[in-house]
Parts: C-alpha cells; structure tokens; sequence
C-alpha cells in the first residue's frame, strides 16, 4: 500500500524567506519532507545558512536573490528556482518592508508606494512568474502572508495592512480565476509574531513594554506566536490535506480581533 504524500515532487519558493517568518516557514516545509528554495533581497548569508540548515533535514534547498520591486528579477529567480527542483508547486509570500508605525494622516507618498510597489505589485509579478509553470504542471498553490490587521485595524501599522489588503484581493481572484487548472490560493493573517519586523521594532523602542502590554490585553491567548506557527498554518494550506480549501484567509493571532 502506497503512503499518501502531502507534497508532489519539487519545492516550495518561499519569497522572504531570509526573514524572521519566512526562515520560520521554509523549516515547517522541510520538516514536511519538501524542497525549499529561499528567495532573499540583502541577506544572502542568512539565506545560506538556513539552506544547509534545511538540507541537513534532508531536503534540497536552493538561494535565489531577488528584488521584489523589479520584475524580470522574479522571473528569473522563479526560473532560476524551476530549474534547480523541476517543479515548484507552491509559493509563500512573506516579502515586505520593515514599515514605520504611524498614523494615516503622516503618510508621505513615497513610503506609501514604496510598501505598495513591494507588497502588492512584488506579489502580483510572483503570481504572473508562477500561474504559467502551475498550468503546465497540473497545478500548484499560492499562500500569502496577510495581516491580521485585516480583521481589526491596528494603530498606526496601515502602511503594511493596506498593501496586504490589495493581496487579499488577488488572493480570491486567483481562487475563481486559476481553480480550473487546480491551482489554490489561501490566506493567513499574521497577528505579533515573536520574529522579524516585530523584533526589529523592539530594538528601536517602537513596540515599548506598554506596547505589548495593551495589546497582549487584547488577546485571547496572552502571549507571542512564533514563526513556526505561521509555517505550520501555510504547510496545511500548501498541502494535500487542504486540496479543497482555496480562497479562504485562516487568523493565526491569538485571537486578535476577536
């Protein structure tokens, strides 16, 4: 009796996947038993060890630099990425600025395109590299890394729930638009997650102690997530054991919102 697989053969691109999260979320697809291909902008020796990381699980893993904001960029990492496993049957969106926490009324239009061009049109250009490569393999699976800010607007962070909002967007339209040739598309919802833009806003004193306090007060579950929360979250949706769910957002925040 064959063992059912969760993953065909190939790898999942993990954009951002350097990152705090994305680091997070490549390691739950190794542990899952698939490939991994790393996409990063600058930091490239994070990317490599998390790859021998990653192969030491025994699974392949593969680097590939590339800046959102151009797209020939991600179509050659995409490509690149094709032609290191063959196939890649799911893509991760976890790129995106570290943003500023301020107020609407403060935003200048230059940080404001400069999230959008990240966020919304690096994830659109990653979608047109993929739906093709989907296509002609018999499908494929997109997970976006949104915001829980989605659910319930959260003081002074709209330069990064905005941008994602756009994604949520694409997220149902590849659902209706791409389900024909089976290719999925999900969101999860990314409340305070004890990794990258909220480390780095530690650091600066941008997220102070009474900070945390009021909104670990709003929290059902009074504590951080972790990176491997959000990996764990996007190996169901990627996987066979979600080959029914598409165009749904899944919260994974504590109960933010709530």
């Amino acid at each position: 009796m064959s063992i059912p697989r969760d993953f065909p053969d190939g790898a999942v691109f993990v954009y951002g996947g350097s990152g705090g999260i994305g680091s997070g979320v490549a390691r739950e697809f190794a542990r899952a038993g698939t490939a991994v291909a790393i996409g990063y902008r600058a930091g490239r020796e994070r990317a490599e060890r998390l790859a021998d990381e990653l192969r030491a699980l025994g699974v392949a893993a593969s680097v590939h630099p590339v800046d959102v904001r151009e797209r020939a960029q991600v179509v050659a990492a995409f490509a690149a990425a094709v032609a290191a496993h063959g196939r890649i049957h799911t893509v991760v969106w976890g790129a995106g600025p570290v943003v500023p926490q301020q107020p609407i009324s403060t935003w200048d239009e230059a940080t404001f395109r400069e999230s959008m061009h990240i966020e919304a049109f690096g994830f659109a250009s990653a979608v047109h590299a993929a739906l093709g490569h989907m296509r002609e393999q018999g499908g494929g699976s997109f997970v976006h890394l949104g915001s829980a800010g989605h659910d319930w607007w959260p003081q002074l962070d709209g330069l990064s729930v905005v941008p994602k909002a756009a994604n949520e967007a694409l997220v149902k339209g590849i659902a209706k638009e791409e389900g024909r040739h089976e290719i999925r598309a999900n969101s999860i919802l990314v409340g305070v997650i004890d990794a990258g833009q909220f480390k780095t806003g530690q650091a600066a004193g941008t997220f102070t102690p009474e900070w945390e306090a009021a909104v670990k007060a709003m929290l059902p579950l009074k504590r951080w997530g972790q990176a491997r929360d959000i990996g764990q979250a996007a190996v169901f949706l990627a996987s066979e054991r979600a080959n029914y769910v598409t165009g749904q957002t899944i919260s994974v925040a504590g109960g933010f919102g709530v």
